[in-house]
């Protein structure tokens, strides 16, 4: 029975609990540095994502941002609160809304995003450059392979 790995010795050798603990680690960092600007890292993610490409409709941002169309719904609805996004009835689609940013929107990006910036930066400081970008390019294998195989399930 010694031998026998306790839990967290198997958990510690599963990539997914490893990386799914780590972004949560990763997410409670940013959240509080966000504390002052009253916005979530989710609604950050979402609000950024519309200010590299303004004009997407919901499931365009939804798939941009890794969210399932319901969330992100209800994360464009927090930030159309907020004002720091407004949507418009799409010219050939009135079903469908574009998203755009305010520029209140555009300020508190302009504001959060070196906060950002440093909450990685300060999380990833025990790696060099090499090895941040090997666990960025394996992050976006693990993720392009499991794209592949829920494609053909």
């Amino acid at each position: 029975m010694a031998n026998e790995p306790t839990s967290s010795g198997i958990l510690d050798r599963s990539a997914g609990f490893m990386m799914g603990l780590t972004s949560r680690k990763m997410s409670h960092l940013f959240t509080n540095r966000l504390k002052p600007y009253a916005i979530t890292p989710e609604q950050w993610m979402v609000l950024y994502c519309v200010q590299e490409r303004e004009g997407m409709i919901q499931t365009e941002i939804a798939a941009r941002s890794g969210k399932d169309k319901p969330t992100t719904g209800r994360i464009l609805d927090a930030l159309e609160a907020k004002g720091f996004v407004t949507k418009r009835t799409g010219p050939t689609d009135r079903r469908s809304y574009h998203v755009f940013i305010t520029e209140t929107g555009r300020e508190l990006v302009r504001q959060t995003a070196p906060i950002e910036r440093q909450a990685v930066k300060d999380a990833t400081s025990v790696l060099s450059e090499a090895e941040y970008e090997q666990l960025l390019a394996l992050l976006r294998r693990i993720g392009d392979h499991i794209d592949q195989i829920t494609a053909n399930e």
